[in-house]
């Protein structure tokens, strides 16, 4: 074993021990689709900055669901009711008080010079390092909006707010392990916020030490958290530069964290009451939920199956590698606080049967190694495959990383939640294979038994489709005009799907109505699924609570529907008094629907980049329109069959845009390599000979992947049958379009190119 393999067995093992702890003693958090969770119904009040209007209450979730869920992979649902009214459903939250009282706080941060001390007695005020060095405040007593009692608890005589929370750019909770300071939150500002704390504690450092007016007071809802001295250091006039100060005091590590969520989170526009919280049962049945886990399970074994038949030894090694990455990513969801649903959970299970591509391509390689050495070993062959490998590896998930960052920073909600989970993905799909497999490979590799027999390795062959390829040498590439052509049609019939049929929007996107009975029985919730189903809702949201009260969110009603459905619920219930009938507003409103699709744009653009300078202009520009391609198809499709439009379809389109550009990366990754080693050769012949080189791992790849998708639609059921359906429908014009789209399109380009 070389020291290279050392080094990386024991990262690898180092990696898995600690994601074994993690898995172990982090508990998951499941979705309300799973497990359930709290419901708190917040109503909103008038206040003079605002009206408490459908507008304004919408501004107002918003702000909610970024308190709530800043990293995106908390999976709240929160929805307007009527006019003035938020419902937010937790899964699985501990407190429900706690968070009733998150949610309405109004978080209004301001930053004001201290003029005195109100009764205008002499005092001297704490020292402080400049940043923010004195205790956590007190419930401070507002006299006339300007005197405010601080931490302890003398009554200061406040100027006018200098900076708000709109001065703010960002804020985090720290530990301090040099000072023994303990908690304390970071705040940082924006331009003009850093050049205003500049000028406020500029102007408090022209007071002498020890005088009230060197106090800078930080105010919370009315309340002075924080009254720090400006450090003498300070110079008058000049101030704290760099943008940046720290609140500091008694806090502990929940309270900073609180605090720093609020900052982020920004000021609710009006003041929120609870009026309401219950606990409430999963959304989905126990027979969902079960067919579900068994596909994927099932899914997930045919998976591994299809990879030990095809790479035999290496390919168990593959499977053992899978399931390291599944423990690495599961460890990671969990150490970020993600909460686990049904789609989440079957995508977490299809990213195995993806991750499954990294080594797919080393083997593929190796494999082309191997057939052309001229005293070939499995070893060598696989230092081949993993150096020629390396490059497709990386560019492809690079341009997935770079989508995930910007999915991260740009969006908002599910659609946020969606990059931090194929960050964690890509990052492990690589670590697995890369360090894990090759590992295991490299010690395979050494061991006599492959030495004396290497058809046992999986690698000592061409395999049957590259075998295939080598007799027929297909011209593919021949009549590239016709695949565009065809490309064309099928874009076509797709546009004309959504034209015709339109998209069928889910209450997500669009709203629906809410309808609370309290039934004389007790109603089990997969009987009233059942019930809804037969009186013509099968998408509707069914909760319960408690013994006797059920609620159930549908789309728009007709009065004859919502009469239907109020006889279901009465015949199952034994009797039904109708308790609450509201329209609600859409789960993912208009704010993070323009924020998505300005992140896709973004992101769009950004690997359009990269993808230039890594290839050439017309690689990147044929990549692009393969992915808009996938996307259209996908959406055409949706609209012919009727299926809806909502957040699950959302997931798999994402998905899909990741999935077709790491094809396309892959084919032009052979391509420019054939290109450089024969610059004579007409570049239609190089895409001709790199389509046919790379079809095996294409293939391969693919096939993995369909075996998970094709048992969650055949025994998923419910939104995962629409999940998987959209996946399978990707994954097939993915597949075609990288092969029959954007390489057409890059020779086309090329050649007008040349002209």
């Amino acid at each position: 074993m070389t020291r290279a393999t050392r080094v990386r067995a024991v990262l690898a093992l180092a990696v898995l021990a600690l994601s074994v702890a993690v898995a172990v003693l982090v508990p998951v958090h499941l979705g309300l689709d799973l497990r359930g969770g709290t419901q708190i119904v917040l109503e909103a009040r008038d206040s003079d900055a605002a009206k408490a209007d459908a507008d304004t209450t919408d501004h107002t979730l918003e702000v909610l669901r970024n308190r709530v869920d800043a990293l995106g992979v908390t999976e709240p649902t929160l929805t307007r009711s009527g006019e003035d009214r938020i419902i937010v459903d937790l899964p699985g939250v501990q407190d429900p008080r706690e968070a009733a009282d998150l949610l309405g706080r109004t978080a209004q941060l301001t930053f004001h010079p201290v003029l005195g001390l109100a009764d205008g007695t002499a005092a001297d005020g704490k020292g402080a390092d400049g940043k923010g060095t004195d205790g956590k405040g007190t419930d401070g007593e507002e006299a006339d909006g300007k005197v405010l009692r601080d931490e302890a608890g003398q009554p200061l005589r406040l100027g006018p707010a200098a900076l708000t929370g709109a001065d703010v750019a960002d804020a985090g909770a720290l530990f301090d392990t040099q000072q023994a300071r303990g908690w304390f939150v970071t705040v940082g500002f924006d331009g003009d916020g850093g050049s205003g704390w500049a000028g406020l504690t500029g102007a408090a450092a022209c007071a002498p030490p020890g005088d009230q007016a060197r106090r800078i007071a930080i105010v919370l809802d009315g309340k002075v958290i924080s009254s720090p001295q400006v450090d003498p250091g300070v110079g008058c006039r000049t101030g704290i530069t760099g943008g940046s100060t720290q609140i500091t005091g008694d806090f502990g590590r929940d309270e900073a964290r609180e605090l720093a969520l609020l900052v982020n989170g920004g000021a609710l526009p009006m003041p929120l009451e609870t009026v309401e919280q219950r606990t409430v049962g999963p959304t989905l049945g126990a027979d969902a939920i079960s067919a579900s886990a068994w596909a994927a399970l099932i899914g997930a074994a045919l998976t591994s199956v299809f990879i030990i038949v095809v790479y035999r030894l290496l390919g168990l090694l593959a499977t053992v590698a899978l399931a390291c990455y599944a423990l690495i990513s599961y460890a990671a969801l969990a150490a970020l606080g993600a909460t686990l649903t049904l789609p989440g959970l079957a995508g977490f299970v299809l990213a195995i049967g993806m991750a499954v591509d990294a080594n797919v391509l080393v083997f593929e390689r190796a494999r082309e190694e191997y057939a052309a050495g001229r005293r070939p070993t499995v070893r060598t062959a696989l230092a081949g495959g993993f150096r020629k490998a390396f490059s497709a590896i990386a560019d492809s998930n690079v341009t997935t990383l770079i989508a995930a960052g910007l999915l991260f920073l740009l969006a908002s909600g599910p659609v946020r939640g969606f990059g931090v989970t194929l960050a964690i993905g890509v990052l492990a799909s690589m670590f697995s294979a890369l360090v894990v497999t090759r590992v295991l490979a490299e010690y395979a590799a050494g061991r006599r038994a492959l030495r004396v027999r290497p058809g046992r390795s999986g690698i000592a062959g061409h395999g049957r489709v590259r075998a295939w390829l080598v007799r027929r040498d297909p011209k593919l590439m021949r009549h590239s005009r016709r695949w565009l052509a065809l490309s064309g049609v099928a874009l076509l019939l797709a546009g004309s799907g959504i034209v015709a049929r339109g998209l069928d929007f889910g209450v997500e996107f669009t709203g629906g109505r809410l309808i609370e009975y309290a039934t004389t029985q007790p109603v089990d919730a997969d009987d009233a699924r059942a019930a809804l189903a037969d009186a013509g809702q099968p998408r509707a949201v069914v909760n319960t609570s408690g013994d006797s009260e059920l609620t159930v969110r549908t789309e728009e009603l007709s009065d004859d529907e919502a009469a239907e459905v109020t006889a279901a619920v009465d015949e199952l219930g034994g009797g039904a008094e109708m308790v609450r009938d509201e329209m609600i507003g859409p789960s993912l409103g208009e704010e993070l629907r323009t924020g998505a699709f300005i992140a896709l744009g973004v992101v769009l653009a950004a690997q359009l980049v990269y993808l230039a300078v890594r290839f050439r202009w017309t690689y990147a520009t044929s990549a692009v329109a393969a992915l808009v391609h996938d996307a259209v198809i996908l959406v055409g499709v949706f609209a012919w069959l009727g299926k809806p439009i909502d957040g699950v379809f959302l997931a798999a389109l994402l998905t899909v845009i990741g999935y077709s550009v790491n094809d396309s990366v892959v084919l032009y990754d052979r391509v420019r390599e054939l290109v450089a080693a024969d610059r004579r050769k007409p570049f239609r012949t190089a895409a001709n000979t790199a389509i046919l080189q790379t079809l095996p791992r294409t293939v391969n790849t693919g096939m993995g992947a369909v075996f998970i998708l094709a048992a969650l639609a055949l025994l998923g059921g419910g939104a995962l049958t629409d999940f998987a359906l959209a996946l399978l429908v990707g994954i097939a014009a993915g597949t075609y379009s990288s092969v029959f789209t954007a390489t057409p399109l890059a020779i086309e380009l090329d050649a007008g190119r040349r002209r």
